[in-house]
């Protein structure tokens, strides 16, 4: 009879090769009463154990715990599970010999020995772009280098504390750490860019005096071009001056400008002394520039005459009245603020009425505006322009132009003539305009 027995009843079941093998060939001599302490893969591998010389499992002390590399699938292709050491493999590791890094059958390494630089001493010490020993590189290979590409290694230069951008991204090692001196301690621009600096003419930074912070006005992405920002030197530049090459400013390489240079005519002195409309050096305009130009319009200059004991109103204010109208000859000093210092012709030559002659006074802001200086119109206190027949017609009243403290009430009261006027009630009246007046300066009844 062909018996079956169902092993995994004994707490061992059969898997893989176990499942082809006679019992006799586990169970030698007859013995089939193995205990749980047989069921070891040691109890029927110890041959296996102490003759496998790839590695060498009882030189290196390999523990008898067979499972751990073998299975009863396949024997022979034993596989390790390297992370259960606390060194997993990776990269170009997975790939290697157990010998290359395990030299002599030394299996027995501690976790001083996972250090890269523990099999990778000759690499450090023969590199020699850049050489790593001579430059003083600390031995932690993994700053640089990766188990997926050794050679290529790549460097974090930001932990320096100098960052790289820009141009500086693009450059070789080399470029920078001449003489291989990567013992370096300040990252001023000026550490590698001082003949720059010193050979710079356009403009001379040496004899000009410039600070060595090239990054006040130099970048990484583009150093040649470089910018500079006025303001911090308390100078704002606005309008045309922000297209002026430096060297239109600072003549013969001066850059040591004080506040006082500041002064719009310490560049423009010329300028000042050469105009002649209107001539401000004749007529002693004062230097401060800026009251009325301005960076955005140097020559369509404007003045605030508020600013003056002579504010512009109405026509004076105009595009039509131009600064020589009434400052005849340039004179800018000692015109008259009184309407009549520009208006005495149009006082003389006024008949209706006739300014002169009436003895009006010259006070013509009395009557006249700068809106409408024609339009005349006077505040006829004491008696009402209207009164009558008059209709605010000075010559109704005034009849003689040359005299207006000549008036007349009779002409309108009476025709002239007194037997044509009847004064019911009063007696004693004299008719003429003067007593008229006595008794009625408001125009109404007496």
């Amino acid at each position: 009879m062909s018996a079956t027995f169902d092993h995994s009843t004994t707490g061992f079941p059969l898997t893989g090769a176990h499942t082809t093998l006679q019992c006799a060939q586990c169970h030698v001599n007859n013995n089939y009463n193995l205990t749980s302490a047989n069921t070891a893969c040691v109890s029927c591998h110890l041959t296996d154990f102490n003759g496998t010389t790839n590695p060498n499992h009882v030189q290196s002390n390999f523990p008898q715990t067979c499972q751990q590399c073998h299975t009863t699938t396949s024997w022979g292709n034993a596989t390790f599970d390297h992370s259960t050491t606390g060194f997993p493999l990776t990269g170009a590791h997975t790939t290697l010999q157990c010998t290359q890094c395990h030299v002599n059958g030394n299996y027995n390494l501690t976790a001083a020995n996972t250090a890269c630089v523990s099999c990778h001493l000759t690499d450090f010490n023969g590199t020699n772009n850049p050489p790593h020993a001579s430059a003083g590189f600390p031995q932690t290979c993994q700053t640089c280098h990766s188990t997926t590409n050794w050679t290529s290694a790549t460097f974090n230069h930001t932990t320096t504390g100098f960052a790289l951008t820009g141009f500086h991204t693009s450059l070789t090692c080399a470029q920078c750490h001449v003489n291989n001196n990567y013992s370096l301690t300040s990252g001023a621009c000026a550490q590698c860019h001082l003949k720059d600096y010193q050979g710079t003419t356009n403009p001379n930074h040496v004899s000009a005096g410039f600070p060595q912070t090239c990054d006040r006005c130099h970048t990484t992405t583009n150093w040649g071009s470089g910018t500079f920002d006025h303001s911090t030197t308390g100078f704002t530049l606005t309008g045309a001056h922000t297209t002026v090459q430096c060297a239109q400013c600072h003549t013969n390489g001066n850059y040591g400008l004080t506040s006082a240079n500041t002064a719009c005519v310490s560049c423009h002195q010329t300028d000042y002394n050469n105009t002649n409309n209107p001539v401000h050096s004749q007529v002693g305009f004062p230097t401060t520039c800026d009251v009325c130009h301005s960076t955005t319009n140097w020559t369509s200059a404007t003045f605030n005459h508020n600013n003056t004991t002579f504010p512009l109103t109405g026509f004076h204010a105009t595009s039509a009245v131009t600064c020589v109208m009434c400052h005849v000859n340039n004179n800018y000093t000692t015109l008259p603020t009184a309407c009549v210092g520009c208006h005495q012709s149009d006082y003389n030559g006024t008949t209706n009425p006739n300014h002169a002659s009436a003895g009006f006074p010259t006070t013509c802001a009395t009557c006249h505006t700068t809106t409408a200086w024609t339009g005349a119109t006077f505040n006829h206190t004491y008696f009402p322009t209207s009164h009558g027949n008059a209709n605010g017609v000075c010559a109704t009243c005034h009849t003689n132009p040359s005299d207006y403290a000549v008036f007349q009430c009779t002409g309108c009261h009476g025709g002239g003539n007194a037997n044509n006027f009847s004064h019911p009630n009063v007696g004693g009246y004299v008719y003429n305009s003067v007593n008229c007046y006595q008794c009625h300066k408001s125009g109404g009844g007496g």
